[in-house]
């Protein structure tokens, strides 16, 4: 009963060694746009926009996993044909010590609830931060960036959002009725 609960659980479900696909699921299958078998052994990097936000991810879950294992976040995902699209991503490290050795994740696609905008890594970043509710301070200190630098990518945000200001922004970001 296992098996066929976790093959037809109505989420995406992965087991990853090492950040490697070692097994999923037929929703993850659909979700990323490929057969089961095609996963097998896929490096996750593969499923990220960009080689800088599989690193970017993977030095914050590192960071943030603590002493139970446990990582969330939403994220911009990519299937297999290129598209981009939002997903929830819930993670259980079975190795906390060692976050990527070991360990069970879901992936949900949300990309109906937010639209999908051509954003760069940084943007992206910001934005996920924004949605998270920290100030451009705290942004520009996770980052690294000066906060003046974190209110241009914001600004940069409202304008492809459409969004007149920030709570407004957040509300797209995060797919709330407005």
């Amino acid at each position: 009963m296992t098996d066929f609960a976790f093959d037809h659980a109505p989420v995406g479900l992965a087991v990853l060694e090492r950040r490697v696909v070692l097994r999923c699921n037929l929703q993850f299958s659909r979700m990323f746009g490929a057969a089961i078998r095609d996963f097998e052994q896929m490096p996750i990097f593969k499923l990220y926009p960009s080689q800088a936000d599989f690193d970017r991810i993977g030095a914050r879950l590192q960071q943030v996993t603590g002493e139970d294992g446990y990582y969330a976040d939403e994220r911009i995902m990519r299937r297999l044909d290129g598209e981009l699209f939002w997903c929830r991503v819930r993670g259980q490290s079975i190795t906390p010590d060692a976050p990527f050795r070991s360990g069970v994740w879901s992936f949900s696609d949300i990309s109906d609830d937010r639209p999908v905008v051509s954003l760069t890594p940084r943007e992206r970043e910001v934005a996920i931060l924004t949605c998270r509710g920290l100030s451009a301070k705290e942004i520009g200190m996770e980052l690294q960036l000066s906060y003046r630098t974190v209110e241009t990518h914001r600004a940069h945000l409202l304008s492809k959002f459409g969004a007149r200001k920030l709570p407004e922004l957040v509300a797209k970001l995060s797919g709330m009725p407005l």
